[in-house]
């Protein structure tokens, strides 16, 4: 087995979204490639709603899928094609954007007025940019949960880990989406895919994710340059870049370690970004701008 090293620690920045929503982004800064497929993470949480009532009012999509996980609160959404519902803690929505959607999600927290959750935005590959849209939802009873010997738990949304498998299936990057605890003081090795990216970002607790012992420092933001060869302390809100092997190993604190560990093949294809649109290049970008503007978006590529 091979204890994959630590690519790069990074600390989620606070980030000003939607129509006034106060979270903190992970991942979306800086060279897209270097999370393939992922693009974009942000958390999501407060205890005021009006750091997140105003919410996400209505945006397009396409060329991409965004993973909607919620802990606290409540999210209501609605979408171009008439579908509209909410889903609450413990719940997913997986959206296939596709050749286009236009929808929106409004943060409306629980009855003490907390609100948690993720997005997570996935690229697609060029032969799927222009698919038909599609969800994916699924209530908290229905994401199944793996508990080992030693106390560790692990939700799956999708893909496999523990002898269980998540509910959301036919995902051309071959992802897992795990929801991991780890118990206090315990020290847990978790397999990844050799082939598949992978990053853990830390949700509650603290621990050390072991490093393969190499003369290499990797880059912390915020922080400078750490030593590979030594475990690396990690906080909440914290996000470890892993590179490449087939296993990472977690020493939990004194409270514990929550993790969300995400791992996905990557595309290797041209990134044309700008705002809710991810295309191959800056013609099909522009192309989707324009339909914007023309009132032509949602029907472009339909039969």
């Amino acid at each position: 087995m091979s204890l994959r090293p630590i690519r790069k620690l990074i600390k989620a920045k606070p980030t000003l979204e939607g129509a006034g929503v106060h979270l903190r982004r992970a991942i979306g800064f800086g060279d897209p490639m270097e999370f393939d497929p992922f693009l974009l993470l942000d958390d999501l949480r407060g205890e005021r709603p009006e750091d997140y009532r105003a919410g996400f009012p209505w945006h397009p999509h396409r060329g991409i899928e965004t993973i909607t996980y919620i802990l606290a609160g409540t999210v209501e959404h609605g979408d171009s094609m008439g579908n509209s519902g909410v889903i609450g803690a413990g719940d997913v929505q997986w959206m296939t954007a596709g050749r286009g959607i236009i929808h929106q999600e409004m943060p409306k927290g629980d009855a003490q007025g907390r609100m948690h959750g993720f997005q997570l935005w996935a690229n697609l590959p060029s032969s799927l940019k222009m698919t038909a849209p599609r969800y994916q939802e699924f209530k908290s009873a229905e994401i199944p949960e793996a508990v080992e010997d030693d106390g560790t738990r692990a939700r799956l949304v999708c893909g496999s880990l523990f002898g269980k498998r998540g509910p959301v299936t036919g995902i051309a990057s071959d992802p897992v989406y795990a929801d991991i605890s780890v118990p206090p003081g315990t020290r847990k090795t978790i397999p990844v895919e050799t082939k598949s990216n992978a990053f853990a970002y830390v949700i509650a607790g603290s621990g050390k994710f072991c490093n393969a012992s190499r003369p290499l420092a990797v880059p912390t933001e915020g922080v400078g340059w750490m030593d590979t060869a030594l475990p690396m302390q990690v906080e909440n809100r914290s996000l470890v870049l892993f590179d490449q092997g087939d296993e990472i190993t977690v020493q939990a604190g004194e409270e514990g370690i929550r993790f969300l560990l995400v791992s996905g093949q990557p595309l290797k294809e041209p990134v044309a970004w700008y705002g809710p649109i991810v295309m191959n290049t800056q013609e099909e970008l522009q192309t989707a701008y324009e339909q914007l503007q023309a009132g032509t978006f949602l029907k472009a590529g339909a039969a």
